[in-house]
């Protein structure tokens, strides 16, 4: 099977956090599986980290590559994406309501 990991769900899985189901977590584990992180979700944490609403013991652009490369989740680049997976569409749009930016996400659909 292959997994598009929300951005949310892969730093839940790298830090181990419990909020992610056991389920999940073994999907992502299993080595039948192949798992992927999309190059959104790097923009998205970026954008958070910059906004000090994700603490992280690196940037983002540092952290989130070797965290992706040692718990064998492949890159989906916008481009591969769009030859090869069958893009939808993947874009980040900012809104500010009340001083607060929210970031809404539209990821990558696969189709296969």
């Amino acid at each position: 099977m292959k997994l598009l990991l929300d951005t949310h769900i892969f730093l839940w899985f790298i830090s181990g956090d419990k909020r992610l189901p056991k389920g999940m977590r073994d999907s992502i584990r299993d080595l039948n599986n192949e798992a992927y992180l999309s190059v959104v979700s790097l923009w998205e944490a970026m954008v958070k980290y910059q906004l000090g609403k994700l603490p992280l013991p690196q940037p983002p652009n540092i952290y989130l590559p070797i965290q992706r490369q040692k718990h064998q989740i492949d890159s989906l680049p916008l481009d591969e994406a769009r030859k090869n997976i069958g893009v939808m569409s993947s874009f980040l749009t900012y809104k500010k309501h009340r001083g607060r930016v929210f970031i809404l996400d539209i990821y990558q659909k696969m189709s296969y």
